[in-house]
């Protein structure tokens, strides 16, 4: 069985969010969780309510599943829109700031 979560639009850089997922990747999820929890990085908070999600998902489909016992085997971020915002500079320059966005899916599977 497969379950899967999608975050689409997450106010996060694709670069910073990948490296969150690839460290949980191929983790039961149960330790993901426990793994996401304790990481200092602004995208593991995003990440750990996906897997969150996807496990809820993995209940919903099947009640006799154990969803921390499921293996994250697909995580993957792709680039979002990026909106672009104005700066003001000196001399009546501006500067175009990029403010990224990036789609984060989290699929589960069991063993």
């Amino acid at each position: 069985m497969e379950a899967r979560a999608i975050q689409k639009f997450a106010r996060l850089t694709p670069r910073k969010a990948r490296r969150v997922v690839d460290l949980i990747k191929g983790k039961k999820a149960g330790e993901a969780l426990i793994a996401l929890r304790f990481m200092p990085y602004r995208g593991a908070r995003h990440v750990e309510k996906i897997l969150k999600s996807a496990m809820s998902n993995a209940e919903q489909k099947n009640a006799n599943v154990d969803s921390e016992a499921m293996l994250v085997s697909g995580a993957f971020v792709d680039a979002g829109s990026t909106m672009k915002r104005v700066e003001q500079r000196a001399m009546g320059r501006a500067n175009v700031i990029r403010k990224r966005t990036c789609h984060i899916t989290l699929v589960l599977t069991e063993k």
